[in-house]
């Protein structure tokens, strides 16, 4: 038996059990179990339809996105929603025909694709359109219109050929925004940069409450709804949440400028869960109803392609884009499959429990398809975006150190067979993509992390938040500890920002760009620290 079909058998066990009031009020699960069994799909078709022109507001207040691309075809996302901070978003339960353009220039004067899409009233009213027959390596621009109403314009790109030998991609890394922390600043100056894609590595949103003054952001030409003053535990909750932060203007930009490829960590479900397992103890099938509302929102408000579309409580998000022959990227899921943590989590000292062989990040099946594709990759660079830090990371330079189980210094042995697949498969450019912690690091990583004279294997590049832990600092108090404790640690900073990394054939640059602040708006941004790795010679040198 599948982990679907298991865990679509413990929903239906759920209803069996919970009475129709404590089903609907407390746990969700009504509609969670509705949607494990694909009756969606069925209720859209026999939606009536709404007349577009009926649309007295703006209903593209969410923006627009793209992501995922492809070399032949792109995708593109929107969602209407004419009053996005009510339950309904302003819309009747009436599907709407939406219609797409996409374009080589800015002013539509040369249409390369249009079309007519259905926004369903079952996924809120958002729309996924896979737009094929493209050109591969070509920047397009596209827009939405519904009714009247016309949708800002996005800018978006193809991928290249497959078997194409470009000179260079450019990428940005981004993690980690909590609304309640502070203002997406970082996201206004990336949508300026000149980049090919974005990978953002996880926590899009936050489950915590956020009060009527947006926290950190402290508002005071506006009051936010007490409908965000919770924490997120249904599907109106997580689609209200992604309205709220989609609602904030810089991030909207930012998915506008550039396709994004997104993962998610923990955060768009709850903190710090492992696979089925809640970070509170409530029943399993209580979490599994949570999990399936967050999953089914995290679709609907992420420019995915069909292939992740969740079945209930388990949804494949883990997945390969190329770009020629100059990267590959393995894009992880290190939250859906793995083991619980070991020793209650947090930091602790690792033992027994934390190395048992058996313990696994990713699951099997997906170590499999890593391992795989890295023995059939002709790419340049192999590079894994991902959600946790890989490289081991003790918090003091002493005997008695901690590590955090709930990073890969928790499976080490998973993160071994990680290594020693890359090694069979003959990886000379591994490069890791990581976010979670709120900070800017770059790491060498070993072939043995006990040994800092052993042979440095590949390098990792992990993205500072772009609002969560607020403000931050150059220096945190740990600095001195971690960077004496860590050797193969080549840079240490807890300013916000995001990473912008340049793969060339020869080398690869990754240049740390941080904030001055994010508890007040409009802060400028810098450069922090610049490295560089050379193709064949893993390891970071300063630029």
């Amino acid at each position: 038996m599948t982990p679907a079909q298991t865990h679509t058998d413990e929903l239906r066990a759920a209803a069996a059990r919970f009475g129709r009031r404590r089903f609907l009020t407390v746990t969700g699960a009504a509609a969670a179990l509705a949607f494990a069994v694909n009756l969606p799909a069925a209720g859209a078709a026999s939606a009536a339809e709404l007349d577009a022109r009926r649309i007295t507001e703006d209903p593209f207040t969410l923006g627009v996105a793209s992501g995922d691309p492809l070399p032949g075809s792109v995708l593109l996302w929107t969602r209407l929603a004419p009053r996005p901070f009510q339950t309904d978003a302003g819309l009747p339960r009436e599907r709407v025909a939406v219609r797409w353009e996409l374009a080589h220039d800015e002013r539509f004067r040369r249409i390369a694709g249009r079309g007519t899409a259905t926004a369903h009233p079952e996924f809120q009213h958002t729309v996924h359109v896979e737009v094929g027959h493209l050109a591969p390596g070509r920047a397009y621009f596209y827009r939405f219109r519904a009714g009247d109403w016309v949708s800002p314009v996005g800018r978006t790109r193809t991928a290249p050929a497959p078997g194409a030998r470009i000179s260079g991609l450019t990428l940005a890394a981004v993690s980690c925004q909590a609304y309640h922390d502070g203002y997406f600043t970082a996201y206004k100056h990336l949508a300026e940069e000149d980049l090919d894609v974005v990978f953002h590595l996880g926590d899009y949103l936050y489950e915590y409450a956020v009060n009527a003054t947006g926290g950190a952001r402290a508002y005071t030409d506006r009051r936010l709804p007490d409908v965000f003053d919770r924490e997120t535990l249904t599907l109106e909750d997580y689609r209200l949440r992604y309205a709220l932060y989609k609602s904030d203007p810089d991030l909207r930009a930012a998915h506008a400028a550039h396709p994004f490829v997104v993962t998610w960590d923990d955060h768009e479900t709850e903190n710090n869960y492992a696979d089925d397992i809640p970070e509170n103890d409530v029943p399993p099938e209580e979490f599994l109803a949570r999990r399936a509302a967050a999953y089914r929102a995290y679709w609907e408000n992420q420019p995915l392609r069909a292939p992740q579309r969740p079945v209930g409580p388990d949804m494949k998000l883990y997945r390969r884009l190329r770009f020629g022959r100059l990267a590959q990227f393995d894009v992880l899921d290190t939250r859906q499959y793995r083991s619980d943590q070991a020793y209650g989590d947090g930091w602790q000292v690792p033992g027994p429990e934390s190395e048992d062989p058996s313990r696994t990040l990713t699951g099997a099946t997906q170590e499999r398809w890593l391992i795989d594709g890295w023995r059939r990759s002709d790419a340049r660079w192999n590079v894994v975006p991902q959600q946790v830090v890989f490289a081991e990371r003790r918090n003091v330079p002493t005997a008695g150190y901690k590590l955090s189980m709930d990073s890969w210094d928790g499976y080490p042995a998973s993160r071994q067979r990680v290594l020693d697949g890359a090694a069979a498969a003959g990886v000379d450019n591994l490069m890791v993509l990581t976010g979670d912690v709120h900070v800017g690091h770059a790491f060498d990583l070993k072939a043995d992390f006990r040994d800092p004279a052993s042979r440095t294997v590949g390098t990792e590049i992990v993205a500072t938040s772009i609002a969560s832990g607020k403000d931050g600092a150059d220096r945190p108090a740990n600095h001195d500890a971690l960077t004496r404790a860590n050797p193969h640690m080549r840079f240490y900073n807890g300013r916000r920002g995001y990473v912008k990394v340049a793969l060339g054939e020869r080398s690869a640059r990754a240049d740390f760009r941080t904030v001055t602040a994010v508890t007040t708006p409009g802060a400028p941004v810098a450069t922090a620290a610049s490295f560089v790795t050379e193709a064949g010679r893993p390891g970071l040198t300063p630029a």
